[in-house]
């Protein structure tokens, strides 16, 4: 885990950089999400996801630190025709655009994005199964989702930004969703990064995964090195051990007592772990890869108790 984990030129870049209201503060983040992969943004409700874009794509003014997009500065200062190279979808539909039929925003879209296709437009409707000359206020969320990802991807943008994106989806809807994504990947200078609760988008889409907690970074991570290092063991030992020795061991992330000389841990070097327990004579009864929200939890928690 690292803040500054990729090597790969960033498509988005924090210094610093942090959102501050009465009620919440994002950040301060430093962060670079790299070009070229697809990146997960997980965290609890109220973590800070949805904020993070909004300030991303300047309906949320940041008040300190630095934050880039696509090598444009965000804020004061930077280059908006970097916006038109980028696709959003925001978590909650705006009110205002109710009153809109899909072909009437797609109209409205068209006009501000130089690579617009209506080809693509209209092969990803079909793709869908959406519906075009509905009013957008009286299509269902599940409906309303499809559109607003075939207009996001409508003019193939450089940077894909999704917030929730198969939020309402049915099953069938949302493997199409993930296979228009891998598609959009499939040239390699495509960048995407979704804000998701879902285990299985993250497994099946992303690279990296980001977690979020508070407005604050839990840390970076590669997904494949995640989900091989995050494990739950079970150990038996002869003799009791106290809290502190377990939190001792190496990798150990989080520790209880689950019964007499029985113990379960938390760890993310699960091999450097089961090496020092058996070394130590402890009795290995089990070992299990961890989800994503287990090792949310786990973070949290040592989040937590270090404030």
């Amino acid at each position: 885990m690292n803040e500054g984990l990729t090597r790969e030129p960033a498509a988005i870049s924090l210094r610093g950089a942090a959102v501050r209201r009465r009620q919440f503060t994002l950040g301060p983040l430093t962060l670079d999400i790299p070009s070229g992969m697809v990146t997960a943004i997980v965290g609890p409700n109220g973590s800070g996801k949805s904020t993070l874009f909004r300030m991303l794509l300047q309906m949320e003014p940041y008040e300190e630190g630095e934050a880039k997009l696509l090598g444009a500065r965000v804020g004061p200062g930077g280059d908006d025709a970097a916006k038109a190279r980028i696709g959003f979808v925001a978590e909650l539909p705006h009110a205002y655009e109710g009153g809109l039929t899909a072909e009437e925003k797609a109209r409205f879209a068209a006009a501000w994005y130089p690579t617009w296709s209506w080809d693509r437009y209209r092969k990803l409707m079909r793709k869908f199964e959406a519906e075009g000359n509905t009013k957008l206020r009286k299509l269902s969320k599940g409906m309303r989702r499809k559109v607003e990802l075939a207009i996001a991807m409508a003019h193939d943008p450089e940077l894909l930004l999704l917030d929730e994106p198969s939020s309402g989806l049915d099953p069938f809807a949302w493997k199409t969703m993930l296979e228009e994504l891998h598609r959009y990947m499939e040239s390699g200078d495509r960048t995407l990064v979704l804000a998701t609760h879902i285990t299985e988008e993250v497994r099946r889409l992303a690279d990296y995964v980001l977690f979020l907690h508070r407005g604050r970074s839990l840390g970076m991570y590669e997904k494949d090195q995640l989900f091989d290092a995050w494990r739950v063991f079970a150990i038996q030992t002869a003799t009791g051990l106290d809290l502190a020795k377990l939190q001792a061991i190496p990798g150990v992330q989080g520790a209880a007592e689950a019964g007499p000389g029985i113990y379960r841990l938390e760890t993310d070097r699960a091999d450097e772990t089961e090496e020092y327990c058996l070394a130590q004579g402890y009795k290995l009864l089990s070992a299990q890869r961890m989800e994503m929200e287990e090792i949310l939890a786990c973070l949290v928690r040592k989040e937590e108790a270090g404030r």
